[in-house]
């Protein structure tokens, strides 16, 4: 027997797999479920349908199904087949839940660093020990933000000894001329001939999009929020089948990377955002292109005038 399992031909039981990880979304939704039943003082024995908790919610059924079946995991709630869940103890005794994902060191180091060095606080030549001692973080997450400023071309590793930020070359009539190119070349991304969604990616970003609105917005979600922006624009160019295009809005964020992730503009254009981009994937899921990129064009000019 211990042959056979050397030689990996015993098959594995998949009930007996270990889960797969919940994702943002799902712990995100789990954590306003619980925080829902805990604000409507809801007794043990209460019920919870999925379609109930979509609809309070505000998100779609897919992730408020997995999320249900991770409070279940948990203990909280009780599988009644064919009725939803019931609620395993009194909802007041649950902790005030926080709702938003955790946000890591170096995301928190990366805004920091953004930051003071747009307001001119960091000199243009720093070492590793000045930002631990400044931001008081570890070398890990030092080595693991300036690494990440590298790729994007933002600093360099100087001969010898230390970093040296390079000029952003990103003004603010470079970051006009940038909004103006991207309202020719992204609207006209959506028309390309060879046009062509992945309906995974669709959903994905339509997830991660619902969860961004259902947060508690923090300015610490920036780097998040950024992620997310510039996925969805590069997703949508990369989907024209055109190539040039798909080049052309990849770079265009690599310009604007270290100015645009020190989000500045508050909750509520945080919200307008997400849901404009919303609308748009709507429109192009539905085979409206047309609509879409007027909308898109529209969305940029807005931005546009947001971000002067």
């Amino acid at each position: 027997m211990q042959r056979v399992l050397e030689l990996g031909l015993v098959r594995t039981n998949p009930e007996l797999a270990a889960p797969a990880k919940p994702s943002a979304l799902q712990l995100n939704v789990a954590a306003r479920i619980k925080e829902w039943a805990r604000a409507q003082r809801l007794p043990s024995g209460a019920g919870l349908t999925e379609l109930g908790m979509s609809h309070q919610l505000g998100v779609s059924r897919t992730p408020v199904r997995a999320a249900l079946a991770l409070l279940e995991g948990e203990g909280l709630l009780q599988r009644e087949h064919g009725a939803g869940y019931r609620l395993c103890r009194d909802a007041t005794t649950l902790a005030r839940q926080d709702a938003a994902p955790p946000v890591s060191d170096a995301d928190r180091l990366f805004i920091a660093i953004a930051r003071d060095r747009l307001e001119g606080k960091l000199p243009n030549e720093l070492s590793e020990a000045d930002l631990m001692r400044r931001y008081q973080v570890t070398r890990p997450t030092v080595l693991k933000v300036l690494t990440r400023l590298a790729e994007v071309g933002h600093v360099e590793r100087k001969t010898g000894h230390g970093w040296a930020f390079l000029p952003l070359g990103y003004d603010a009539d470079a970051q006009a001329e940038s909004y103006r190119f991207r309202m020719l070349v992204e609207p006209a991304g959506l028309l390309q001939p060879d046009f062509k969604l992945d309906a995974g990616w669709c959903e994905d970003m339509r997830q991660r999009h619902e969860a961004m609105l259902a947060m508690a917005w923090q300015d610490a979600f920036s780097v998040v929020l950024f992620d997310l922006n510039a996925e969805f624009h590069e997703g949508l160019a990369a989907a024209s089948g055109n190539r040039f295009v798909a080049m052309a809005v990849h770079q265009q964020n690599r310009l604007r990377r270290f100015v645009n992730v020190h989000w500045t503009y508050g909750a509520e254009r945080v919200q307008v955002n997400c849901k404009e981009h919303l609308e748009i994937l709507a429109r192009v899921q539905n085979g409206e292109r047309e609509v879409a990129a007027a909308l898109m064009r529209r969305h940029l000019h807005l931005a546009s005038g947001v971000n002067h």
